[in-house]
């Protein structure tokens, strides 16, 4: 029986192996081990892999068979959405509530006892923040938060890792400003990791993970917009 590859603690940030080792069940589960520092979090994007595990188990390193991406271009944006939108009823923010943005999200949801956003991870994503390469989109409504996500930008690719919400419709306001501003900087491609409803209602599509390694390559390399977003018009 296959095994998922053994990382180290103190290994090379860069340890991780062909992503063709990935196991097929659980689809995508590629390594175990090492830890959540900056630069191999960052490795790890840039091959197309990602962390996510719960608090009793190791820190568990994926990459699907299958990869949900969107291509901005090519955001779907339905007559009832569209008209939430133009109603302004949301104000919109982006980079200013970065930790409450994660600390919502990492709340567990219907029917889950737990959260795989574990306090390590939060933490991680929070120095990422601080460093300029991780970011999040507010959403507000009377004063309240009311939904937001956060992800990881590199080169031009963004990460999306999480959202949350606390209306009917806010967190889909929140993606399509954050694609909408994406546009605007010149960024190509949103990975939106595993297959939703909710995202593929959006535009998103499935490639395969030798196709989403592709397009890395090509795209991490070029340059994105770095430093705190600040909000632009895009509507």
């Amino acid at each position: 029986m296959r095994r998922p590859y053994y990382i180290p603690f103190n290994a090379h940030p860069d340890d991780f192996p062909p992503l063709e080792q990935a196991l097929d069940d659980p689809d995508g589960l590629l390594a175990v081990g090492g830890s959540l520092n900056i630069n191999r979090i960052i490795c790890a994007y840039l091959q197309g892999i990602f962390p996510w595990y719960n608090d009793d188990q190791p820190i568990l390193w994926w990459a699907p068979s299958q990869r949900l991406v969107l291509f901005p271009e090519v955001l779907k944006i339905s007559r009832s959405l569209a008209k939430t939108i133009r109603k302004q009823k949301f104000s919109i923010t982006m980079d200013t509530h970065f930790e409450d943005v994660i600390e919502a999200c990492a709340a567990p949801r219907d029917n889950q006892n737990g959260t795989w956003i574990t306090s390590e991870m939060q933490a991680a994503y929070y120095k990422l923040h601080q460093h300029r390469l991780a970011h999040s989109v507010e959403v507000w409504y009377d004063g309240r938060l009311v939904a937001g996500l956060y992800g990881v930008a590199l080169g031009k690719v963004f990460f999306g890792e999480s959202m949350f919400t606390r209306m009917t419709d806010a967190s889909k306001v929140a993606f399509v400003h954050l694609v909408k501003q994406l546009q605007i900087w010149g960024y190509e491609l949103i990975d939106c990791q595993v297959y939703t409803k909710h995202l593929e209602s959006l535009g998103a599509v499935e490639i395969p993970r030798i196709e989403f390694g592709n397009l890395l390559d090509s795209l991490c390399k070029q340059q994105g917009k770095i430093g705190k977003w600040e909000i632009e018009n895009v509507f």
